[in-house]
């Protein structure tokens, strides 16, 4: 391997050590309890592999995977039979490959016996695992995607390779074996891990473990990260502020307070680029410390210099960008958005004494006041496309819809994404994340106007006057007329919305925003204000729904969601899984939406969604002909089911073909 990129990563890992750690050390915890409670003697065998192995976290079970949770149904059902398959599997008299093979055939075995219906989830990482569990010192955990990163990363010249557990196993130990050489050549991350282990953690002298959560570290965060391209958002804005500039700036106290510069020189510490979260984590002091500190700081340097200021989409100016730029964290980063410092006031930084600013909270200090928008995650159009697979274009469309007749309903197919896409949309048009500028609520058929407005309800002896949750939200967002307000309500149709809506049915109309009625309960006036938008969602294939009332379809514009699998998007998405069976399985349900829409007793409106589909990651690469089957059998084949109860043969023609993409 690359010893040059493994002292890099060797670094990085050491720098981000005490962000991880906290989230991390299960695994040595998970390792020493189970040596301590694993008994293979036990009377109850099933109820001391569940104690033994209750730490291992997401090892052991994870989306669509579970691997623990089959292993105790097993052992429910015959105990003997699975304490054989551990007798063998740590029978260290034979070839491990032999072992972990033999061990996955047996539990196909009990599979096909006692749950024929699904899986048994033994996969290599789940049976190395349980090897790891027993042996720390000796065995290391597979993951494929974990290996395969870490490989391409260093350079590595083993490629792992789906199926081939042999090769799989001896590459694996051979790249953690190359880690660990690495580690022991660093004697400062030595003392910094020996003195992260405590008593309840195992005494993990060979570094195995650890060599592991290198490998982890490696491949999902410095490999994602070098083979993913960074994007920095708004990155062609300057504020024009040159170094110079910085340091007077930095020895002025009206701009740099104390807890700016305690901020700046956290920041700079930690390399000059990171989420509040981990500066709060090393640091001390909370999230909201960093956040407020910064934007305050950046609100001070603006009104001293005068300099450019980022302007939103929404017409607000954007403080941050001023010191720093700004991208999305990975999934590796504690935290939602990553700051790095801007080149000139890092290089300023450098130039001026800092030895006297605390690099350590060492009490609660008190935040500097702030706006709350200015601390939100930012949210774009660029942001909408990745997560919504919808086309530049139809956004667009949708958004300019919603601004113009302020009430929308997305009807759809079932899993389209209605409902993700709808709060989406609400963050796209504030341009930040803010859940507490959208209420989510949805209908049912005894859904009532008391529910929603206001009505009497019980309160003791008697009764009184209480308002309902639209009443209350639409006060609250008339308390701050500035920004947008999203009410979005699920499954709008199956309400009685003449009924639930009462007399703000003409209210709700962008052409009577602000007019105040006189309400029938208490007598006083209201208005919904201009500032409140209305997103409703319902699904077209729901076939036991009246049409939605008339009098409200004209109040509310209608667009169309659909499924999203063309979209740029979704391609993107299926790329990072590269899977051809996949691949193999959206073309077949393409064509099977083709047969739905040219149905006359179907149509458009009944096509399968593209988020039945979505939800995976590429790390999942052992789960997804498992999480696929598992689609198609019971979520698709049973629509089918119920779209064609009276022809039988074109519900087998499609299942064939969908489970067809399986065996090819």
């Amino acid at each position: 391997m690359n010893q040059e990129k493994l002292k890099e990563a060797l670094a990085k890992y050491q720098k981000d050590f005490w962000v991880r750690w906290p989230h991390e050390r299960y695994k040595w915890e998970a390792a020493k309890w189970f040596g301590e409670h694993w008994d293979i003697n036990a009377d109850d065998f099933a109820q001391m592999f569940t104690v033994a192995t209750e730490k291992t976290d997401n090892l052991l079970s994870s989306m669509n995977n579970y691997p623990r949770a089959m292993i105790q149904t097993y052992a429910e059902k015959d105990k003997e039979a699975v304490r054989e398959m551990f007798i063998d599997l740590f029978d260290e008299s034979k070839a491990v490959t032999d072992r972990v093979v033999k061990f996955q055939n047996r539990a196909q075995e009990l599979c096909d016996m006692y749950t024929p219906e699904k899986q048994h989830y033994q996969r290599t990482m789940a049976v190395t695992v349980y090897l790891w569990l027993k042996e720390p010192d000796k065995y290391d955990i597979f993951k494929y995607s974990v290996c395969k990163g870490t490989c391409q990363f260093l350079e590595n010249s083993f490629v792992p390779k789906k199926g081939d557990i042999v090769a799989n196993i001896k590459g694996n130990k051979e790249l953690v074996d190359g880690i660990i050489e690495g580690v022991k050549a660093d004697d400062e991350l030595i003392r910094l891990y020996r003195d992260n282990l405590d008593d309840t953690c195992y005494d993990d002298t060979s570094y195995r473990t650890l060599g592991f959560d290198i490998s982890f570290y490696i491949a999902n965060y410095l490999y994602l990260k070098e083979s993913q391209k960074v994007e920095w958002l708004w990155d062609d804005y300057k504020p024009e502020i040159t170094k110079e500039q910085w340091v007077s700036l930095l020895n002025d106290e009206s701009v740099f307070t104390k807890q700016a510069l305690e901020a700046m020189t956290r920041m700079k510490d930690f390399g000059g680029e990171a989420t509040c979260s981990q500066l709060a984590e090393k640091y001390g002091d909370t999230v909201n410390f960093y956040n407020s500190a910064s934007t305050a700081l950046a609100r001070r340097v603006i009104e001293k210099t005068d300099c450019k200021v980022k302007l939103g989409d929404d017409g607000r100016v954007r403080y941050w960008p001023v010191l720093y730029h700004g991208r999305k964290a990975t999934s590796e980063e504690a935290g939602a958005f990553v700051w790095k410092l801007r080149e000139e006031l890092a290089a300023a930084l450098d130039e001026v004494d800092l030895s006297e600013v605390n690099l350590y909270a060492k009490e609660t200090m008190e935040n500097p006041a702030m706006e709350a928008q200015d601390a939100l995650e930012p949210y774009t159009r660029e942001d909408f496309l990745a997560e919504v697979y919808m086309t530049g274009e139809n956004y667009d469309t949708l958004r300019n819809i919603l601004l113009k007749k302020q009430n929308i309903i997305l009807q759809g197919a079932p899993g389209v994404g209605k409902t993700f896409a709808a709060k989406r949309l609400a963050y796209s048009v504030m341009g930040v994340k803010d859940e507490s500028r959208i209420e989510f609520i949805q209908f049912h058929q005894n859904y009532s106007y008391e529910d929603f407005i206001m009505g009497y309800k019980p309160s003791g002896d008697g009764f009184e006057l209480q308002y309902g949750i639209f009443y209350r939200f639409c006060q609250k967002a008339a308390e701050n007329s500035e920004l947008p307000y999203f009410f979005i309500i699920d499954e709008i149709n199956r309400g009685n919305m003449s009924k639930i809506f009462g007399e703000l049915l003409m209210l709700i109309e962008k052409d009577y925003r602000g007019t105040k009625a006189t309400m029938a309960y208490n007598g006083q006036q209201f208005a919904v204000p201009k500032n409140l938008y209305i997103i409703g969602m319902m699904n077209t294939a729901d076939r036991s729904l009246a049409m939605i009332d008339y009098a409200l379809r004209r109040r509310f514009s209608f667009y169309t969601v659909e499924p999203g699998f063309e979209s740029d998007g979704f391609r993107k998405y299926l790329n990072t899984l590269n899977d051809d069976t996949l691949n193999a399985l959206i073309t077949e349900v393409i064509a099977l939406n083709k047969a739905i829409t040219d149905n006359p007793s179907l149509g458009a409106g009944f096509c399968i969604g593209h988020s039945y589909f979505c939800g995976q990651k590429s790390d999942a690469d052992e789960d997804l002909n498992g999480w696929m089957s598992s689609v198609v059998d019971y979520d698709i084949v049973p629509m089918l089911e119920e779209y064609w109860f009276d022809e039988p043969d074109k519900v087998r023609l499609w299942k064939n073909r969908l489970n067809g993409v399986f065996n090819n």
